[in-house]
């Protein structure tokens, strides 16, 4: 079964360059995604087709109003009653929200979906976010113009997760986060490179690190799970905290953790 996101935008036409190119066009072509985008001014009012108003109390910016919102809902729910699909919840992009974590990607992705509500302007009404808002996600401690880039980041997240959309099917699982550290390096072709240096910096010859092309699986294995802990570590060293938390971490991980604390 498809994972279906209906998303209610003000602009549609933001996503259909993004479902024709890479991971998402495959997703989209397969059907194990099925985006359904829902035009918000389709059910406003009024020869202008206003779906924004001033603010009760003032203040700078203009506030999304319930009426078309409520419209739009109720013809997406009617369609996925039609469709036989579950209720799905309701997700509005919002600073407030709690941030967009791997793992709330990945149970999004073994789920039926989601509603994706693409705020803009000041906001939403707060009397719709109490009445049918499920969940406030945001992509970080930063304001966009609108809901639509955190829309299209989900459902790409979501896309490649999801079986056959990725030519290594193990490749989301290297991914950083997807065991709570970032991913370690990658290096290809060629197996030493010059590269030119800027200024009067001389030319100079890297090469790949030799425990790579030793062929030896377990000693590859160790060196990329030390080059995780490394990264991670040094530049997110709360998330080696949490994987500790978990006991995620073994007594290797632990003992290479305290060598680099010296």
């Amino acid at each position: 079964m498809a994972v279906r996101f209906d998303v209610i935008t003000l602009f549609p036409e933001l996503f259909a360059p993004f479902q024709s190119v890479g991971v998402t066009r495959r997703a989209h072509e397969s059907r194990v995604v099925d985006t359904r985008l829902w035009q918000l001014r389709d059910f406003a009012d009024g020869n202008y087709r206003r779906v924004d108003d001033r603010s009760f109390g003032g203040g700078p910016g203009m506030v999304m109003l319930v009426e078309p919102l409520q419209r739009c809902l109720q013809a997406i729910r009617a369609d996925q009653a039609a469709a036989a699909s579950p209720r799905l919840p309701v997700v509005l992009f919002s600073p407030a929200g709690k941030p967009l974590t791997q793992q709330r990607v990945q149970q999004l992705a073994q789920g039926p979906g989601a509603v994706l509500l693409c705020g803009r302007y000041e906001g939403v009404d707060q009397r719709f976010i109490d009445a049918h808002v499920d969940e406030e996600i945001s992509l970080g401690d930063y304001v966009l113009s609108g809901g639509e880039l955190p829309a299209l980041t989900l459902i790409d997240a979501v896309a490649r997760l999801q079986p056959g959309v990725l030519h290594a099917a193990a490749s989301h699982e290297q991914d950083s986060f997807s065991d709570g550290l970032l991913d370690c390096p990658h290096y290809s072709r060629p197996e030493v490179l010059s590269l030119a240096a800027e200024g009067d910096l001389p030319e100079r010859d890297v090469a790949v690190p030799p425990v790579l092309l030793s062929g030896h699986h377990a000693h590859i294995a160790r060196w990329r799970r030390e080059q995780q802990l490394r990264l991670t570590a040094t530049r997110r060293p709360e998330l080696i905290e949490a994987a500790r938390a978990r006991g995620e971490l073994s007594k290797q991980d632990e003992h290479f953790l305290a060598q680099l604390a010296l």
